[in-house]
């Protein structure tokens, strides 16, 4: 029997250097495709691309960034691309590295029903050190918000209607939250939906630190605390308080432990992950001063062949933007 079908379209937004040939993206590409519209939109050089259209052009819709929306963050350029081309009005917007379960992808979509924007929580699988490490990272979000995963799904009239969002900021998926909550959009976070999601490499783990600490210059509050880490804990070494800083850390320990119980987190989050939790606050710490000297003597952070500035549009400016766009 054929898996029931569901009026949404998917939207990959890919680029790669060299074609990818592993037959489990294709393969998930498929069993996607056979429930809902999936447009791949490829940044790819022509060989490349060439290269995936035979591999996916059968089963998906296979297409090129519009030249007319290049952005400096593509992976922007490419969704505003699909949503330009998606046929339907629920859209599910997802990193290569995502792998939905049919009944994770059937509920974010039915969530549409009720929410212009939903916001679901990863995790990783396989786990290895580096992706238990910034496990850790997730269970803190699931705390303070909610993770900012590697997918969403979004009304596409909203994002029509606001023109897309900034596709120059490094916080992209923040911005097109922010923008749809400013044009009086609704956001849904399902703290119990989890998605499953394929770890970075380790190179590619640590080339990222910096670039995500930057994340945080569009949320002031918690940049000013991550830069608070490592001058409170040189206070604490200092000045002999180690049972202070021994507080803090079991402290952040028990708030990743609160994140990974939450929703029955238990069951794809390791209880090691909260362990790792002072570790990837001292480490965020630490990103998060090489993050501001970029600021200071780059002008931003570099992405690419560029540099971008702004991590994300401040949600004042947004609301002055497209605070009546819902009303006309």
């Amino acid at each position: 029997m054929s898996p029931t079908r569901i009026d949404a379209t998917y939207i990959l937004p890919i680029r790669r250097e060299r074609p990818d040939d592993s037959e489990e993206l294709t393969d998930y590409l498929e069993q996607v495709a056979e429930r809902l519209e999936v447009v791949v939109v490829d940044g790819s050089p022509p060989g490349v691309f060439a290269a995936h259209s035979a591999g996916w052009g059968s089963f998906v819709r296979h297409l090129p960034p519009d030249p007319d929306l290049y952005t400096p963050m593509g992976k922007v350029g490419g969704v505003l691309t699909g949503v330009r081309h998606a046929t339907h009005e629920r859209l599910v917007i997802a990193d290569d590295d995502v792998r939905y379960q049919p009944a994770a992808l059937a509920r974010v979509v039915a969530l549409l029903d009720r929410a212009d924007v939903v916001r679901p929580q990863n995790y990783f699988d396989p786990l290895p050190w580096h992706a238990r490490w910034d496990t850790a990272r997730i269970l803190l979000n699931r705390m303070t918000g909610g993770d900012w995963p590697g997918t969403l799904a979004v009304r596409r009239s909203i994002l029509r209607v606001t023109g897309g969002y900034d596709g120059g900021v490094m916080f992209e998926n923040l911005e097109l939250v922010r923008t749809v909550r400013a044009a009086g959009g609704t956001e849904v976070v399902p703290f119990d939906l989890f998605v499953r999601r394929h770890p970075p490499s380790a190179r590619h783990f640590w080339s990222q630190r910096v670039r995500q600490a930057y994340d945080e210059l569009a949320r002031p509050v918690r940049l000013a605390s991550s830069l608070a880490v490592l001058p409170l804990a040189a206070w604490c070494i200092v000045t002999g308080r180690w049972v202070a800083l021994g507080s803090a850390a079991g402290a952040s320990i028990g708030l990743a432990e609160l994140g990974r119980r939450r929703a029955g987190g238990r069951s794809v989050f390791p209880a090691t992950a909260s362990l790792l939790a002072p570790a990837w606050i001292a480490e965020r710490g630490l990103c998060s001063w090489l993050a501001l000297g970029a600021r200071v003597v780059l002008g931003g952070i570099p992405y690419r062949s560029t540099i971008l500035t702004r991590a994300a549009t401040p949600m004042r400016e947004l609301r002055r933007r497209h605070g009546t766009t819902r009303a006309k």
